[in-house]
Protein backbone atom coordinates (compact mmCIF):
# COMPACT_ATOMS: atom_id res chain seq x y z
CA UNK A 1 0.00 0.00 0.00
CA UNK A 2 1.40 3.39 -1.01
CA UNK A 3 1.83 5.80 1.87
CA UNK A 4 0.14 8.95 0.59
CA UNK A 5 0.36 10.34 4.12
CA UNK A 6 4.18 10.37 4.48
CA UNK A 7 3.70 8.70 7.85
CA UNK A 8 5.76 5.53 7.38
CA UNK A 9 9.55 5.27 7.48
CA UNK A 10 9.81 1.55 6.78
CA UNK A 11 7.23 -1.14 6.11
CA UNK A 12 7.83 -4.58 7.58
CA UNK A 13 6.03 -7.65 8.84
CA UNK A 14 7.20 -8.73 12.27
CA UNK A 15 4.87 -11.56 13.16
CA UNK A 16 3.38 -12.15 16.57
CA UNK A 17 5.32 -14.30 19.00
CA UNK A 18 2.35 -15.32 21.11
CA UNK A 19 -1.42 -15.23 21.35
CA UNK A 20 -3.50 -13.02 23.56
CA UNK A 21 -5.70 -9.98 23.78
CA UNK A 22 -4.29 -8.40 20.58
CA UNK A 23 -4.76 -11.35 18.21
CA UNK A 24 -5.35 -10.17 14.65
CA UNK A 25 -4.43 -6.54 15.30
CA UNK A 26 -1.65 -4.57 13.60
CA UNK A 27 0.49 -1.80 15.00
CA UNK A 28 3.23 0.56 13.94
CA UNK A 29 6.00 2.05 16.09
CA UNK A 30 7.63 5.46 16.10
CA UNK A 31 11.13 5.33 14.62
CA UNK A 32 12.74 5.36 18.07
CA UNK A 33 11.69 1.85 19.14
CA UNK A 34 14.32 -0.82 18.64
CA UNK A 35 13.35 -3.59 16.23
CA UNK A 36 15.69 -6.52 15.79
CA UNK A 37 17.83 -6.07 12.65
CA UNK A 38 16.58 -2.51 12.06
CA UNK A 39 18.40 0.80 12.50
CA UNK A 40 16.39 3.67 14.00
CA UNK A 41 16.74 7.09 12.40
CA UNK A 42 15.09 9.24 15.11
CA UNK A 43 14.09 11.71 12.41
CA UNK A 44 17.65 12.73 11.51
CA UNK A 45 19.90 11.34 8.73
CA UNK A 46 23.07 11.71 10.78
CA UNK A 47 21.58 9.67 13.61
CA UNK A 48 20.78 6.91 11.14
CA UNK A 49 24.34 6.98 9.75
CA UNK A 50 26.02 6.81 13.15
CA UNK A 51 24.01 4.05 14.85
CA UNK A 52 23.89 0.29 14.47
CA UNK A 53 21.10 -2.20 13.89
CA UNK A 54 19.24 -3.30 17.00
CA UNK A 55 20.05 -6.71 18.44
CA UNK A 56 16.61 -7.11 20.02
CA UNK A 57 13.18 -5.55 20.09
CA UNK A 58 12.25 -2.77 22.47
CA UNK A 59 10.43 -4.15 25.51
CA UNK A 60 7.11 -2.53 24.51
CA UNK A 61 7.31 -4.04 21.02
CA UNK A 62 7.96 -7.47 22.52
CA UNK A 63 4.97 -7.13 24.85
CA UNK A 64 2.63 -6.37 21.96
CA UNK A 65 4.00 -9.18 19.78
CA UNK A 66 3.60 -11.59 22.69
CA UNK A 67 -0.07 -10.64 22.96
CA UNK A 68 -0.75 -11.50 19.32
CA UNK A 69 -0.28 -8.19 17.47
CA UNK A 70 1.76 -7.85 14.26
CA UNK A 71 4.20 -4.98 13.70
CA UNK A 72 3.75 -3.57 10.19
CA UNK A 73 6.06 -0.55 10.10
CA UNK A 74 7.94 2.32 11.68
CA UNK A 75 6.64 5.89 11.64
CA UNK A 76 8.05 9.37 11.18
CA UNK A 77 9.16 11.51 14.11
CA UNK A 78 10.39 15.05 14.61
CA UNK A 79 14.19 15.23 14.87
CA UNK A 80 15.32 13.53 18.07
CA UNK A 81 11.75 13.93 19.35
CA UNK A 82 12.35 17.60 20.24
CA UNK A 83 9.22 19.30 18.86
CA UNK A 84 5.44 19.40 19.12
CA UNK A 85 4.74 20.27 15.47
CA UNK A 86 5.34 17.11 13.45
CA UNK A 87 7.25 18.88 10.68
CA UNK A 88 10.54 17.26 9.67
CA UNK A 89 13.15 19.32 7.78
CA UNK A 90 14.74 16.22 6.24
CA UNK A 91 11.85 13.88 5.52
CA UNK A 92 8.85 16.16 5.19
CA UNK A 93 5.67 16.45 7.23
CA UNK A 94 3.22 13.58 7.68
CA UNK A 95 -0.13 14.63 6.21
CA UNK A 96 -2.90 15.09 8.75
CA UNK A 97 -5.83 12.99 7.44
CA UNK A 98 -8.37 15.02 9.39
CA UNK A 99 -6.97 18.44 8.40
CA UNK A 100 -4.64 18.16 5.37
CA UNK A 101 -3.77 21.88 5.37
CA UNK A 102 -2.61 21.75 9.00
CA UNK A 103 0.27 20.22 10.91
CA UNK A 104 -0.23 16.77 12.46
CA UNK A 105 1.51 17.62 15.74
CA UNK A 106 4.69 15.98 16.97
CA UNK A 107 6.92 14.38 17.75
CA UNK A 108 4.88 11.17 17.36
CA UNK A 109 3.38 12.65 14.19
CA UNK A 110 3.81 9.59 12.00
CA UNK A 111 2.11 7.33 14.55
CA UNK A 112 -0.88 9.67 14.89
CA UNK A 113 -1.25 9.99 11.12
CA UNK A 114 -0.87 6.22 10.58
CA UNK A 115 -3.69 5.58 13.05
CA UNK A 116 -5.95 8.36 11.74
CA UNK A 117 -5.43 7.14 8.15
CA UNK A 118 -6.16 3.52 9.02
CA UNK A 119 -2.67 2.24 8.19
CA UNK A 120 -2.60 0.32 11.48
CA UNK A 121 -5.04 -0.51 14.25
CA UNK A 122 -2.93 1.32 16.81
CA UNK A 123 0.56 2.80 17.08
CA UNK A 124 3.32 3.25 19.62
CA UNK A 125 4.84 6.65 20.26
CA UNK A 126 6.72 8.44 22.99
CA UNK A 127 5.61 11.40 25.06
CA UNK A 128 8.08 13.63 26.89
CA UNK A 129 6.51 17.08 26.60
CA UNK A 130 3.25 16.24 24.82
CA UNK A 131 4.31 14.12 21.86
CA UNK A 132 1.41 11.66 22.14
CA UNK A 133 -1.25 14.05 23.40
CA UNK A 134 -0.73 16.90 20.94
CA UNK A 135 -0.78 14.84 17.71
CA UNK A 136 -3.69 12.80 19.08
CA UNK A 137 -5.67 16.02 19.50
CA UNK A 138 -4.67 17.48 16.13
CA UNK A 139 -5.37 14.25 14.22
CA UNK A 140 -8.61 13.36 16.01
CA UNK A 141 -7.54 10.07 17.63
CA UNK A 142 -7.29 8.75 21.18
CA UNK A 143 -3.90 9.12 22.84
CA UNK A 144 -2.56 7.76 26.14
CA UNK A 145 0.44 9.05 28.07
CA UNK A 146 0.76 6.57 30.95
CA UNK A 147 2.11 7.01 34.46
CA UNK A 148 5.82 7.74 34.16
CA UNK A 149 7.76 4.48 34.32
CA UNK A 150 4.72 2.22 34.07
CA UNK A 151 5.66 0.98 30.57
CA UNK A 152 9.26 -0.10 30.06
CA UNK A 153 11.41 2.29 28.02
CA UNK A 154 14.05 -0.38 27.38
CA UNK A 155 15.11 -0.20 23.75
CA UNK A 156 13.65 3.28 23.18
CA UNK A 157 15.85 6.23 22.22
CA UNK A 158 15.63 8.59 25.21
CA UNK A 159 15.11 12.34 25.26
CA UNK A 160 14.73 13.47 28.89
CA UNK A 161 14.69 10.54 31.29
CA UNK A 162 12.56 11.96 34.09
CA UNK A 163 9.76 12.83 31.63
CA UNK A 164 9.99 10.17 28.87
CA UNK A 165 7.06 7.78 28.56
CA UNK A 166 6.01 5.10 26.10
CA UNK A 167 2.50 5.95 24.89
CA UNK A 168 0.08 4.77 22.23
CA UNK A 169 -2.78 5.94 20.00
CA UNK A 170 -5.85 4.36 18.42
CA UNK A 171 -8.94 5.37 16.48
CA UNK A 172 -11.32 4.13 19.15
CA UNK A 173 -11.18 3.72 22.87
CA UNK A 174 -11.76 -0.04 22.78
CA UNK A 175 -8.53 -0.53 20.81
CA UNK A 176 -6.69 1.92 23.06
CA UNK A 177 -7.81 -0.05 26.12
CA UNK A 178 -6.78 -3.36 24.53
CA UNK A 179 -3.29 -2.07 23.86
CA UNK A 180 -3.16 -0.67 27.39
CA UNK A 181 -4.05 -4.07 28.78
CA UNK A 182 -0.99 -5.52 27.07
CA UNK A 183 1.40 -2.73 28.04
CA UNK A 184 0.36 -1.68 31.52
CA UNK A 185 0.84 -3.66 34.71
CA UNK A 186 -2.31 -5.02 36.26
CA UNK A 187 -3.15 -3.29 39.50
CA UNK A 188 -5.20 -4.07 42.55
CA UNK A 189 -6.86 -0.65 42.38
CA UNK A 190 -10.68 -0.73 42.35
CA UNK A 191 -12.20 -0.85 38.88
CA UNK A 192 -15.13 1.38 39.80
CA UNK A 193 -15.44 4.95 38.65
CA UNK A 194 -13.97 8.10 40.14
CA UNK A 195 -16.03 10.06 42.67
CA UNK A 196 -14.66 13.58 42.11
CA UNK A 197 -14.36 15.59 38.90
CA UNK A 198 -12.08 18.65 38.98
CA UNK A 199 -12.07 21.29 36.25
CA UNK A 200 -8.74 23.11 35.87
CA UNK A 201 -9.77 26.76 35.47
CA UNK A 202 -6.35 28.12 34.55
CA UNK A 203 -5.90 25.38 31.96
CA UNK A 204 -9.21 26.20 30.30
CA UNK A 205 -8.25 29.87 30.15
CA UNK A 206 -5.51 28.88 27.68
CA UNK A 207 -7.99 27.42 25.16
CA UNK A 208 -9.19 29.68 22.36
CA UNK A 209 -12.87 30.66 22.21
CA UNK A 210 -13.68 28.29 19.32
CA UNK A 211 -12.29 25.32 21.20
CA UNK A 212 -14.15 26.27 24.36
CA UNK A 213 -17.39 26.27 22.41
CA UNK A 214 -16.60 22.99 20.62
CA UNK A 215 -15.60 21.17 23.81
CA UNK A 216 -18.36 22.57 26.06
CA UNK A 217 -20.87 19.71 25.52
CA UNK A 218 -18.27 17.05 26.33
CA UNK A 219 -17.00 19.02 29.31
CA UNK A 220 -20.54 19.23 30.67
CA UNK A 221 -20.94 15.46 30.33
CA UNK A 222 -17.69 14.93 32.23
CA UNK A 223 -18.59 17.47 34.88
CA UNK A 224 -21.52 15.34 36.03
CA UNK A 225 -19.74 11.97 35.73
CA UNK A 226 -18.71 11.92 39.40
CA UNK A 227 -20.51 12.23 42.71
CA UNK A 228 -19.15 15.77 43.01
CA UNK A 229 -17.41 18.32 40.81
CA UNK A 230 -15.48 21.50 41.42
CA UNK A 231 -13.35 24.06 39.61
CA UNK A 232 -9.91 25.09 40.81
CA UNK A 233 -6.81 26.88 39.67
CA UNK A 234 -4.23 24.15 39.25
CA UNK A 235 -1.04 26.20 39.63
CA UNK A 236 -0.83 28.82 42.36
CA UNK A 237 2.43 30.04 40.77
CA UNK A 238 0.82 30.12 37.33
CA UNK A 239 1.04 27.52 34.56
CA UNK A 240 3.59 29.70 32.75
CA UNK A 241 5.93 29.16 35.73
CA UNK A 242 5.26 25.43 35.61
CA UNK A 243 6.12 25.41 31.92
CA UNK A 244 9.41 27.18 32.62
CA UNK A 245 10.13 24.64 35.34
CA UNK A 246 9.43 21.80 32.91
CA UNK A 247 11.47 23.25 30.05
CA UNK A 248 14.50 23.93 32.26
CA UNK A 249 14.68 20.40 33.67
CA UNK A 250 13.85 18.84 30.32
CA UNK A 251 16.41 20.93 28.43
CA UNK A 252 19.18 20.10 30.88
CA UNK A 253 18.40 16.38 30.66
CA UNK A 254 18.24 16.53 26.85
CA UNK A 255 21.69 18.05 26.54
CA UNK A 256 23.07 15.59 29.08
CA UNK A 257 21.65 12.77 26.97
CA UNK A 258 22.51 13.95 23.46
CA UNK A 259 25.02 16.79 23.83
CA UNK A 260 28.10 14.64 23.33
CA UNK A 261 26.72 13.12 20.12
CA UNK A 262 25.66 16.52 18.78
CA UNK A 263 29.06 18.06 19.54
CA UNK A 264 30.91 15.16 17.96
CA UNK A 265 28.76 14.52 14.87
CA UNK A 266 27.54 18.07 14.16
CA UNK A 267 24.23 16.95 12.64
CA UNK A 268 22.16 19.32 10.52
CA UNK A 269 18.95 20.24 12.34
CA UNK A 270 15.93 21.98 10.90
CA UNK A 271 14.64 25.41 12.00
CA UNK A 272 13.46 25.47 15.60
CA UNK A 273 15.15 22.18 16.49
CA UNK A 274 18.66 23.63 16.17
CA UNK A 275 17.74 26.62 18.32
CA UNK A 276 16.23 24.39 21.01
CA UNK A 277 19.35 22.25 21.30
CA UNK A 278 21.48 25.40 21.48
CA UNK A 279 19.30 26.71 24.29
CA UNK A 280 19.41 23.35 26.12
CA UNK A 281 23.21 23.50 26.02
CA UNK A 282 23.17 26.82 27.91
CA UNK A 283 21.20 25.61 30.96
CA UNK A 284 23.23 25.69 34.17
CA UNK A 285 23.10 22.78 36.60
CA UNK A 286 22.17 25.11 39.47
CA UNK A 287 19.12 26.36 37.55
CA UNK A 288 18.03 22.79 36.86
CA UNK A 289 18.46 21.76 40.49
CA UNK A 290 16.39 24.71 41.71
CA UNK A 291 13.55 23.81 39.37
CA UNK A 292 13.84 20.13 40.29
CA UNK A 293 13.21 21.02 43.94
CA UNK A 294 10.16 23.04 42.93
CA UNK A 295 8.90 20.10 40.88
CA UNK A 296 8.72 17.99 44.05
CA UNK A 297 6.30 20.54 45.53
CA UNK A 298 4.17 20.46 42.37
CA UNK A 299 4.03 16.67 42.43
CA UNK A 300 2.95 16.63 46.05
CA UNK A 301 0.24 19.26 45.57
CA UNK A 302 -1.35 17.50 42.59
CA UNK A 303 -1.02 14.10 44.23
CA UNK A 304 -2.84 15.44 47.28
CA UNK A 305 -5.47 17.03 45.05
CA UNK A 306 -6.30 13.90 43.05
CA UNK A 307 -5.56 11.03 45.41
CA UNK A 308 -7.04 7.88 43.89
CA UNK A 309 -10.64 9.06 43.52
CA UNK A 310 -10.47 12.25 41.44
CA UNK A 311 -9.94 13.22 37.80
CA UNK A 312 -8.64 16.51 36.44
CA UNK A 313 -10.22 17.74 33.19
CA UNK A 314 -8.29 20.09 30.88
CA UNK A 315 -8.15 20.86 27.15
CA UNK A 316 -5.45 18.80 25.42
CA UNK A 317 -4.19 21.74 23.37
CA UNK A 318 -5.04 25.44 23.11
CA UNK A 319 -6.92 24.90 19.86
CA UNK A 320 -7.00 23.10 16.53
CA UNK A 321 -3.78 22.34 14.67
CA UNK A 322 -1.99 25.39 13.20
CA UNK A 323 -1.78 25.74 9.44
CA UNK A 324 1.17 24.21 7.61
CA UNK A 325 4.09 26.54 7.04
CA UNK A 326 3.52 28.79 10.03
CA UNK A 327 6.75 29.61 11.84
CA UNK A 328 8.59 32.22 13.86
CA UNK A 329 7.23 33.94 16.99
CA UNK A 330 3.62 32.90 16.36
CA UNK A 331 4.43 29.20 16.43
CA UNK A 332 6.79 29.54 19.39
CA UNK A 333 4.05 31.34 21.34
CA UNK A 334 1.60 28.58 20.45
CA UNK A 335 4.15 25.95 21.50
CA UNK A 336 4.76 27.68 24.84
CA UNK A 337 1.03 27.90 25.63
CA UNK A 338 0.46 24.29 24.62
CA UNK A 339 3.30 23.24 26.93
CA UNK A 340 1.56 25.02 29.81
CA UNK A 341 -1.11 22.36 29.36
CA UNK A 342 1.13 19.37 28.68
CA UNK A 343 3.59 20.14 31.49
CA UNK A 344 0.98 19.30 34.14
CA UNK A 345 1.22 15.54 33.56
CA UNK A 346 4.88 15.91 32.64
CA UNK A 347 5.93 17.43 35.95
CA UNK A 348 3.74 15.14 38.04
CA UNK A 349 4.31 11.89 36.14
CA UNK A 350 0.56 11.22 36.07
CA UNK A 351 -1.42 9.40 33.37
CA UNK A 352 -3.27 11.53 30.83
CA UNK A 353 -5.82 10.41 28.24
CA UNK A 354 -6.64 12.65 25.26
CA UNK A 355 -10.11 12.13 23.76
CA UNK A 356 -11.27 13.54 20.40
CA UNK A 357 -14.24 15.59 21.57
CA UNK A 358 -15.06 18.32 19.06
CA UNK A 359 -14.20 20.19 15.89
CA UNK A 360 -13.19 23.75 15.08
CA UNK A 361 -13.76 24.67 11.44
CA UNK A 362 -13.77 20.96 10.62
CA UNK A 363 -10.51 20.31 12.50
CA UNK A 364 -10.33 18.01 15.55
CA UNK A 365 -9.76 19.23 19.10
CA UNK A 366 -9.26 17.02 22.13
CA UNK A 367 -10.19 17.04 25.79
CA UNK A 368 -7.92 15.45 28.39
CA UNK A 369 -8.40 13.57 31.62
CA UNK A 370 -5.58 13.24 34.18
CA UNK A 371 -5.79 10.62 36.93
CA UNK A 372 -3.76 9.82 40.02
CA UNK A 373 -0.54 7.84 40.03
CA UNK A 374 -0.96 4.32 38.65
CA UNK A 375 -4.66 4.75 37.84
CA UNK A 376 -4.08 4.19 34.10
CA UNK A 377 -6.31 1.18 33.42
CA UNK A 378 -8.99 2.52 35.71
CA UNK A 379 -8.90 5.80 33.77
CA UNK A 380 -9.31 3.96 30.46
CA UNK A 381 -12.23 1.92 31.84
CA UNK A 382 -13.89 5.07 33.20
CA UNK A 383 -13.61 6.83 29.84
CA UNK A 384 -15.03 3.80 28.01
CA UNK A 385 -18.02 3.70 30.37
CA UNK A 386 -18.58 7.43 29.89
CA UNK A 387 -18.52 7.14 26.11
CA UNK A 388 -20.99 4.26 26.17
CA UNK A 389 -23.41 6.31 28.24
CA UNK A 390 -23.01 9.53 26.25
CA UNK A 391 -25.65 10.10 23.54
CA UNK A 392 -24.06 10.13 20.08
Amino acid sequence: MEDQWNAVVSRMAVERTGQGMLNGLSFMAKDVFAIRGYTNGAGNPRWLETHERAQEHAAAVDMLLNEGATLTGTTQTDELMYSLNGENFHYGTPRNPKAPDRIPGGSSSGSAVAVAAGLADFALGTDTGGSIRVPASYCGVYGMRPTHGSVSEKGVIPLAASFDTVGWMARDLRLLRQAGGALLPETSAPSSGFSRIIIGEDAWELADSESLEALAPYLNEMRTAGASHSSIRIASQGLAEWMTMFRTIQGYEIWKEHGEWITREKPVFGPGIAERFSWARSIERADMELQAKRRLEVRQSISDLLGTDALLIIPTTTGAAPLLGMNGPIMEDRRAKTMQLTCIAGLTGLPQLSIPAGEVQGCPVGISVIAGLGQDLRLLDWAAALLESTPK
